[in-house]
C-alpha cells in the first residue's frame, strides 16, 4: 500500500432495494477475495446476486441466484462514484493514496456507516 504500484480492489455488497451497504472486503481481484466477501454476507437474505461477467464469480455464487448483467450492477457503480467523490484516496489519478490497508478500510467503513445512517457525525 505504501508504494503506488501495490494495487488493491474493494469488493462491495449492496442491498439494492434497501439502498444500503452490506459489507466490503479490501484485497486483490482473485476468487479468494470474492469468497471472503461471500462468507461475510452469508446471513443476509437475498433473492439474487447481480454481477458483471467476471468468471471468478462462478466459483462462489450459486448458479440459481447468479444474475450476470451490467444493468444489475449500476447501483454498485453509483456507490463507487460516491466513494470517489467523498474520499480523496479513492479518486483516480490522485496524489492522495492510502499508505496502509487499515486506513483505507477504516475510511471506507466510516463513509459506509454514515451513508447507511448508522453513524451521525453532525448531531
Amino acid at each position: 500500500m505504501s508504494i503506488k504500484k501495490n494495487y488493491c480492489w474493494i469488493w462491495i455488497a449492496v442491498d439494492r432495494p434497501g439502498k444500503r451497504f452490506i459489507h466490503f472486503i479490501v484485497g486483490d481481484r482473485s476468487t479468494e477475495t470474492g469468497k471472503k466477501l461471500r462468507e461475510k454476507i452469508n446471513g443476509f437474505e437475498r433473492n439474487a446476486t447481480a454481477t458483471d461477467y467476471r468468471k471468478s464469480y462462478d466459483s462462489f455464487i450459486p448458479e440459481e441466484k447468479h444474475v450476470r448483467t451490467k444493468a444489475g450492477t449500476f447501483t454498485v457503480e453509483g456507490y463507487n462514484s460516491l466513494f470517489r467523490h467523498f474520499l480523496a484516496r479513492m479518486r483516480r489519478k490522485s496524489k492522495c493514496y492510502s499508505k496502509s490497508k487499515e486506513m483505507l478500510e477504516l475510511s471506507f467503513l466510516l463513509l459506509m456507516k454514515y451513508r447507511n445512517k448508522e453513524l451521525s457525525i453532525f448531531t
